[in-house]
Order: structure tokens, then C-alpha cells, then sequence
């Protein structure tokens, strides 16, 4: 009887211990299989398949620039994602920008990196001088795999390739929006450029790389979503700009005809009345006709009367002419002979 009684407690423990096994394989069973469950499933399918369509998605576009060079496979995989057309990875990836921005906004990641790095480090470092002081065996070296981990070439240069191109998107895209390749893309950079410059006075960068991060996103899904109103009024006012530009040039050659009419007609009479000149200057050349004297203001009276007399008479009468006598100077002994004989 004494030996009967734990056999039976053991029995009813084992009995107790299949139960519950029994009853928590049911309720994970009917929870795997409820209603719940399969439409997790089912979204977790649908997110794996829309991840893979926009994986495969990254093929370099048919259209090249208007330069003519090939652009890059990024520039088919960001209009997939931003066309949400895999509605599911496009929410993920919006999600998960803003969820790095918030955490750049308010988590300290280069503090946090340092602090989880000395943790981790010492976890390591305590376990590994533990082990060695109780066990004569560290639990790093336990924990410690085989052969170290290393990135293989071909990843590694499938990586540099992958930021070869995402620079090149970026570039190729700057410089197609900078140089108007395509119009509606380039004035719409320049009214984000031009809100931008007054709201970073009130806004902070991280709230204004949130506002970008959700127009840039939610844009498309707005056109997408009412495409047929959007283009109808698109249309409407591309009709009234063209009946403006043509009513603009109408009147533009309008008066433009009229100004280049005047300005032929000044230009013949400029040219006839410089003919004219022409020839009145060769008419009145030194050769065919002698200049005429200058007339001035004097008269003959303002001079005074030129004399009727000869010069020399005149000058005879005030200075009368003398009589020079040229004495021979005296010569003694004109008799004498200048030799003694």
C-alpha cells in the first residue's frame, strides 16, 4: 500500500505535466491556425514578395538622358518605391527613414554606440577571466568560432559597385534637374529650394528633413491616387498658358513688324539725306568755286588813309639833304722826295 501511493502521485504528476502539454499544443495549434495568425501570414508573404519585386526592379532603364549615357539601375528602383506601387516596402521604407530621423533628433547614437561597446567588451573580458579562474577553461574561448568571419571578394566588390551607382544616381540626378532635362522636376525643386530658404529660419534640419522625407513619399501617392482630377486640371491650365504665350507672340510680331517698318523708313531717309551731302560737299569743292572772303564788322573808315606822296620826296623835305665835302688830308713836303738823295 505505501508503495502504491507514490506510484499513483507519480502517475497523476505525469498525467497532469501531459495535459498541459497536450492543452498548450491546442491553443498554440488553434492560434497558429486562427484567423489572426493567417492574416499575419498572409502580410508577411506579401511583404516578401513586395521586397523581391522591388529588388528586381533594379535594372537600368531602357531610356538613356538626354546626353545620351545610360543611367543607373537606382533610378528604376526609387520610381518603383516612390510610385507605391508595392504599397507594403514602400510604408516600410518611409517608416524606416523617419524612424532615423527621430532617432538622430533624439537619441544620442555616437554616446549610445560607445556606451554599448564597453558593455559589450566587458561582458567578454569578465566571462573569459572567469572561466579561466574557476573552470581553467575562459567562456569567450568557448563562444570563440572557428574560423573568423570575412567578407568575400565577390560581395564586397557587388557592395562598391552598389555605391558606385548610388553616387552616380545622385550626381546624374542634380546635374538632369539643374540643367532642366526635365521641366516640371526641375521647378519643383526650385519652389521646394525656395520654401526651404524661409522655413530653415523657423524649422529645424530635422524637421525639415522630415517634411521632404513625406512629400517626396507621399507626392506620388497623392498623383497616383487622383490622377484623372490632377491631369484634367493640369491640362486646363497648360491650355491657358499656350493661349497666353500665343496671344504674347501675336502681338510680340505684331509690333516688332511695326518697329522694324520705322526703322527702315528712318534708315532710307538717313541714307538719302547723307547722299545729299555727299554730293553737295563734292559741288563746292576748292576746284569749281573759291571760298568767299569773310565779312567782318570793320568798315574802310576805321583804318587810316594810306599816303599819296612818294617816300623819298617826303623824306628829302623834312630832313633836307647836306653837303659833305671830302677834304684830302694835307701832305707835307709835297716837293720833297721821300729818299735823300
Amino acid at each position: 500500500m505505501a508503495d502504491s501511493a507514490p506510484d499513483q502521485h507519480t502517475a497523476n504528476g505525469n498525467s497532469t505535466v501531459d495535459s498541459l502539454k497536450g492543452n498548450a499544443q491546442a491553443a498554440y495549434a488553434q492560434i497558429s491556425n486562427g484567423p489572426v495568425a493567417q492574416n499575419v501570414k498572409d502580410q508577411s508573404q506579401k511583404t516578401t514578395s513586395e521586397f523581391s519585386n522591388l529588388a528586381s526592379a533594379r535594372q537600368t532603364p531602357s531610356q538613356p538622358a538626354a546626353t545620351g549615357q545610360p543611367l543607373t539601375h537606382y533610378h528604376s528602383f526609387f520610381s518603383e518605391l516612390l510610385s507605391w506601387n508595392n504599397p507594403r516596402a514602400s510604408g516600410i521604407a518611409y517608416a524606416t527613414v523617419v524612424g532615423l530621423i527621430f532617432a538622430a533628433r533624439y537619441l544620442d547614437v555616437v554616446r549610445y554606440s560607445f556606451k554599448l561597446t564597453w558593455m559589450v567588451l566587458g561582458v567578454t573580458v569578465l566571462a573569459e577571466v572567469l572561466g579561466k579562474t574557476i573552470l581553467s577553461n575562459g567562456l569567450a574561448t568557448q563562444l570563440r568560432p572557428r574560423k573568423y568571419y570575412t567578407v568575400p571578394r565577390d560581395t564586397l566588390d557587388a557592395m562598391i559597385g552598389d555605391v558606385h551607382e548610388l553616387v552616380n544616381f545622385f550626381v546624374i540626378e542634380v546635374q538632369r534637374i539643374l540643367f532642366a532635362e526635365n521641366v516640371p522636376a526641375s521647378a519643383a525643386a526650385a519652389i521646394g529650394a525656395f520654401i526651404s530658404y524661409y522655413l530653415v529660419k523657423i524649422v529645424p534640419y530635422w524637421g525639415l528633413g522630415l517634411l521632404s522625407t513625406t512629400i517626396l513619399f507621399f507626392a506620388p501617392l497623392i498623383y497616383t491616387t487622383n490622377q484623372e482630377l490632377i491631369d484634367h486640371h493640369l491640362k486646363n491650365a497648360s491650355n491657358i498658358v499656350n493661349n497666353q504665350t500665343e496671344q504674347f507672340r501675336t502681338v510680340a510680331s505684331k509690333h516688332t513688324s511695326q518697329a522694324t517698318e520705322i526703322t527702315k523708313q528712318y534708315m532710307g531717309d538717313y541714307t538719302a539725306k547723307a547722299q545729299q551731302m555727299l554730293r553737295g560737299s563734292r559741288a563746292s569743292s576748292p576746284e569749281a568755286t573759291s571760298r568767299p572772303a569773310p565779312q567782318s564788322g570793320l568798315k574802310d573808315t576805321d583804318f587810316p588813309e594810306a599816303p599819296k606822296e612818294e617816300f623819298g620826296s617826303r623824306e628829302h623835305d623834312q630832313y633836307p639833304q647836306e653837303q659833305y665835302k671830302h677834304e684830302e688830308p694835307e701832305i707835307k713836303g709835297e716837293g720833297e722826295p721821300l729818299i735823300a738823295a
